[in-house]
């Protein structure tokens, strides 16, 4: 009886608190509190925005000019076959990239480490370690490792297997799976140490009952584990996504782009038209693009999110 009556009671509360004047609900301190955190929304991000926006419409070359180009920069833009490249990579990348962090996060590491292994802690520092360090440092290990010439193919052809190949960082066609490699190296600890967390939220109670009714284990993480981790995978898939979109200093330390532009990317396109050709107007229509797909991708995560919380909380 008391548990049926706490959810409407909860909601009652709420609705009472929303009906307050917000002057009430927020006092004077709270809003000072917040106020440089808004200023700094307000100024560094949508000012910076609706800046960025304003020139991709200019003709604006080395430094912003006041006129108007409509959208003649967009049109350039998707007549550039390194533009076109770029999205043609970062979509490969992203998809084999969350799917491998995923799939290495969740099945390899944290679900391996929830069975109360030996020297559970060593392994969970050994495998989060590669996301402490930045992305240029992980892109030059990588790169010594793949080189043909010292790394990998070169320990394979001292070991007597001369016919084996593992260029694919001068390949233009495997140049992009590279970085996959490397960076999925670096991420899959951060998806670990998330997806772990929800794991170790689950009560022993289900395990109990599971063995109780003999449900194999792989089947309870199937059917039951895995979407209870809804609200984890989620957060871990919103990181992993916001690393492909920033994705630069990994390019930048292993290929630097190349071979030619086999393994170009959005952002290393804008900072080279920004800084390299000097054509701010086309970077920043670059720029703005690059912001509108990330929107039009994660506004209607946000939103069902948002829309099932607000039914829990109904319920």
């Amino acid at each position: 009886m008391h548990a049926l009556k706490l959810p409407a009671a909860k909601a009652k509360a709420r609705k009472a608190l929303l009906k307050k004047p917000l002057g009430k609900r927020w006092p004077i301190a709270a809003w000072l509190a917040l106020l440089p955190m808004v200023l700094t929304v307000v100024f560094a991000y949508l000012g910076t925005m609706i800046w960025t926006a304003r020139v991709s419409l200019s003709h604006s070359r080395t430094f912003p000019s006041g006129d108007f180009a409509g959208v003649t920069q967009y049109v350039r833009l998707f007549y550039n076959d390194r533009w076109l490249l770029s999205l043609q990579n970062i979509v490969i990348y992203g998809v084999c990239f969350i799917v491998a962090c995923m799939v290495i996060g969740l099945l390899l590491l944290a679900i391996f480490i929830d069975q109360r292994v030996v020297a559970e802690g060593v392994l969970r520092t050994v495998f989060l370690y590669p996301y402490a360090m930045s992305f240029l440092a992980t892109g030059l290990v990588w790169q010594w490792i793949l080189n043909p010439e010292f790394g990998a193919q070169a320990v394979l052809h001292k070991l007597g297997f001369v016919h084996a190949r593992f260029d694919w960082i001068v390949d233009q066609d495997w140049v992009i799976y590279t970085i996959v490699i490397a960076t999925v190296w670096q991420a899959s600890g951060l998806v670990m140490a998330l997806l772990l967390a929800g794991l170790r939220g689950i009560d022993d109670e289900l395990w109990k009952a599971a063995r109780v009714d003999g449900i194999p284990r792989w089947r309870v993480y199937m059917s039951i584990v895995v979407p209870m981790l809804g609200p984890s995978i989620s957060t871990a898939f919103v990181l992993l996504f916001v690393m492909v979109v920033k994705l630069y200093d990994a390019v930048v330390a292993m290929t630097q782009g190349g071979p030619g532009t086999a393994s170009e990317v959005p952002a290393k396109f804008i900072m080279d038209y920004l800084f390299g050709r000097a054509n701010l107007g086309l970077a920043s229509a670059a720029s703005i693009v690059l912001l509108a797909t990330v929107l039009a991708i994660l506004a209607p995560f946000f939103y069902a999110r948002s829309r099932a919380a607000l039914r829990e909380e109904v319920c």
